[in-house]
């Protein structure tokens, strides 16, 4: 049965819609390996090897991936309460209400998304603070480390301008409180201030803004930097390498 399976798939690979697609045959020796991912649209930002250690769990308790799986979770729980919703004043908190007595799963659906948020606020906080204390600022990663810090900005501003989607009285004056303090900022708090509200006041204009943010902006920006962030962990050497031995074990 075995030798059968392996004579279709030598057939297959000899067929012209075959070899259209792969452009190399089977990656057999470290040579035909090498020269798989180096050719490849979504492989060339993967190593030919990893190192063993970088497989280990405490090298870093997959926080980034579960992270990451978390944020496609949003994703995905984001785009389905988009079919629900309107972004303006007062059909905003109407839609909230009709998610939670009218929508069939409506209350799992924006719950699902609204604890995704929080766990992965806590998850990336716990990765910055793991990462910190191996030292994974140090070089190689420096670069690397910057990046992880835009994403956790990132992921604190897309929970943030979520906040002020139900509208209702919590989101409206947390908004409030929130764009106060960055008012207080020299020399550019109160234009930013202005630039996030579409005015002076919290009300139709920053319900579309912070939307338009949360749903497009934010996400692209996040998914943007999570590329660059996983191809230099992997182009730095991995998550054990430490300027102490020059990138090698």
């Amino acid at each position: 049965m075995a030798t059968t399976l392996h004579s279709l798939l030598d057939q297959l690979r000899e067929t012209r819609a075959w070899k259209s697609v792969f452009r190399r045959g089977p990656a057999l020796t470290n040579r035909t390996r090498s020269q798989a991912v180096f050719g490849n649209l979504f492989l060339h930002w993967m190593p030919v090897k990893v190192r063993e250690k970088s497989l280990a769990v405490r090298a870093s308790y997959y926080l980034g991936s579960i992270s990451f799986l978390l944020f496609l979770a949003l994703t995905i729980t984001g785009i389905l309460l988009m079919f629900y919703y309107h972004p303006a004043v007062p059909q905003a908190y109407r839609d909230m209400k009709d998610l939670r007595f009218v929508v069939s799963n409506g209350v799992f659906l924006r719950n699902a998304h609204r604890l995704a948020a929080q766990l992965m606020v806590l998850l990336v906080f716990l990765h910055m603070f793991h990462v910190f204390y191996r030292g994974g600022y140090k070089p190689p990663h420096e670069f690397n480390w910057v990046v992880g810090v835009i994403l956790l900005l990132v992921t604190l501003f897309l929970s943030y301008t979520g906040y002020l989607l139900p509208w209702d009285q919590l989101a409206f004056w947390a908004i409030t409180v929130g764009t106060n303090i960055m008012s207080a900022m020299p020399v550019i708090g109160g234009k930013l201030r202005f630039t996030l509200l579409g005015g002076n006041l919290v009300g139709e204009n920053a319900l579309l803004r912070f939307y338009v943010m949360h749903v497009v902006v934010l996400p692209l920006i996040a998914f943007l930097f999570i590329g660059i962030h996983f191809w230099r962990v992997q182009k730095d050497g991995g998550l054990t390498v430490r300027s102490k031995d020059d990138g090698k074990e």
